[in-house]
């Protein structure tokens, strides 16, 4: 199927482990981010978007499958080849005519062979590249081990990761077939950890300057369960690691600054190769504690801080809107199908956000709320349990997901300022985030909060219902909605709150 004739060229820029509220325009006091929140003010900014799972793998599947977890059936990082779906975003892609070119980190259930240009795999601690400097500076970043770097980088820019993998992408743009509409998926490593910047960047934001967290790790310890067998692990592997908050805070943001200088670099070159006709994606797949709690990188439960992500689509037909809908990963194949006159895929929960990017007005309860889930399954390991993990108990190393902190299953729900999550086993959270925005305070059995739990369970059980996988396609022929919006108008029973 060749595309439209208006079928524009799509960049998809994703990055991994970005916290949504570091950057100045959402309020935060330093400018890490120029270049991005100038093209997010160019386009629709969700201000409220969220992953599907704060774990790589299960989010990045998602995002192409435009399913929850529980539907495509990734639920480990370690787990892509059982993604299961009918047609992902590549797959809707190559049907409308697209020239499909992938560079950076993959992490998914995708491989080369399913581009029609690949530059990869690069991951947190290495690339592909030959290049001698480039091979000592990988071997630099694995010596890390994942850990904070105290001095700058003892390499050049161009040896990072975001510059390699732009340069990449602009080497295969220049390979581009230029009688067919393009799609670039550009995906960052960074700022996911190992915690490190080369010069300038690392004396660009000095620690003192750094907005201090709100929590310690008193808060990841009152919390129990998997926060305090997470923050007690850590402390046990490298003692004093909270000390060094405030220089990963600083190298986090210097981090985020050399990504914004890396996307401009890269949106320069597309804009004078491919023309203005560009839409421009850009997702991350989870956040970052970035301290907050006494904590690093990700791991236990589901605070805003790892669930919201930045999310925008800028360019060619999309309105500039800031919008405040609540907004999801999954959202995103089923908005590219619309744009490039695709049909949605059968299976797919996500909704299109086309009126959207259009800047309509909706009356629909459509995007009053937004679901997600974590846990690999089975019971939920306690506090003071030591299962076997894929790393030792002892010595330095730690993967903060692993057997315990992904153990059980967990379902959250957001709708206004009240966010519920409930557990396998039995356990649940209720917070208010205008009161408490860092969810220190769980209102789950305080009987001023009974009503509204009540409705944000009934909302969840909905959310549930629609994410229950409707794969493989019988003889029935399911009833789709337009833009694959289940929900109604207000005063109908989907309206609550």
């Amino acid at each position: 199927m060749n595309a439209p004739a208006a079928a524009p060229h799509i960049v998809l820029i994703m990055t991994d482990q970005q916290r949504a509220d570091l950057s100045a325009r959402s309020g935060f006091p330093l400018d890490t981010t120029p270049f991005l929140d100038q093209l997010a003010s160019r386009g629709t900014d969700f201000q409220r978007g969220y992953t599907s799972s704060p774990l790589c793998v299960p989010a990045r599947v998602s995002l192409l499958t435009g399913r929850f977890p529980s539907a495509h059936r990734v639920t480990q990082n370690s787990t892509p080849d059982a993604a299961t779906y009918d047609r992902d975003l590549l797959d809707v892609l190559s049907e409308a005519g697209y020239h499909r070119v992938f560079a950076g980190k993959p992490h998914m259930h995708r491989g080369p062979e399913d581009f029609d240009a690949y530059r990869g795999p690069y991951f947190h601690t290495d690339g592909p590249d030959a290049n001698p400097e480039h091979e000592a500076f990988d071997q630099w970043l694995d010596d890390l081990d994942h850990g904070v770097s105290h001095e700058p980088t003892p390499f050049p820019l161009e040896a990072s990761l975001p510059y390699r993998i732009v340069s990449d992408a602009v080497d295969e743009l220049a390979e581009a077939d230029p009688t067919r509409p393009t799609f670039l998926w550009v995906s960052f490593p960074e700022p996911h950890n190992p915690y490190q910047v080369p010069e300038p960047y690392f004396s660009m934001f000095p620690p003192d300057q750094i907005p201090e967290r709100v929590h310690g790790p008193d808060v990841a310890r009152a919390k129990g369960g998997h926060w305090a067998w997470l923050q007690e692990l850590i402390e046990e592997k490298r003692p004093g690691y909270d000390d060094e908050r405030a220089r990963y805070r600083a190298n986090y943001c210097g981090q985020l600054r050399l990504l914004d200088d890396q996307v401009r670099r890269l949106m320069e070159h597309v804009w004078a190769t491919l023309g203005d006709d560009v839409v421009v994606i850009m997702v991350s797949d989870h956040g970052d504690y970035v301290a907050e709690y006494g904590l690093q990188r990700k791991g236990a439960g589901m605070p805003e801080v790892l669930m919201r992500i930045p999310f925008f689509f800028s360019g060619g037909p999309v309105a500039s809107s800031r919008r405040r809908e609540l907004v999801s990963i999954v959202d995103v194949l089923p908005t590219v199908a619309e744009l490039v006159g695709s049909a949605i895929p059968d299976g797919v929960t996500g909704r299109s956000l086309a009126p959207l990017l259009r800047d309509e007005d909706l009356t629909s309860t459509e995007f009053d709320d937004i679901y997600a889930e974590r846990g690999f399954g089975g019971l939920t390991y306690g506090a003071d349990e030591r299962p076997p993990l894929h790393f030792p108990y002892e010595g330095r190393r730690f993967d903060e997901l692993n057997t315990v902190t992904q153990s059980g299953r967990s379902r959250m729900l957001r709708r206004g300022d009240l966010k519920l999550i409930v557990h396998s086993d039995g356990s649940g959270e209720l917070y208010d985030l205008a009161a408490d925005p860092t969810e220190v305070d769980n209102r789950f059995d305080d009987p001023r909060y009974a009503g509204p739990r009540s409705e944000l369970l009934w909302r969840m059980a909905q959310w549930m219902l629609r994410a229950q996988d409707e794969l493989p396609r019988g003889v029935y022929t399911p009833k789709r909605a337009p833009h694959n919006w289940v929900f109604g108008e207000p005063g109908e029973r989907g309206a609550l709150l």
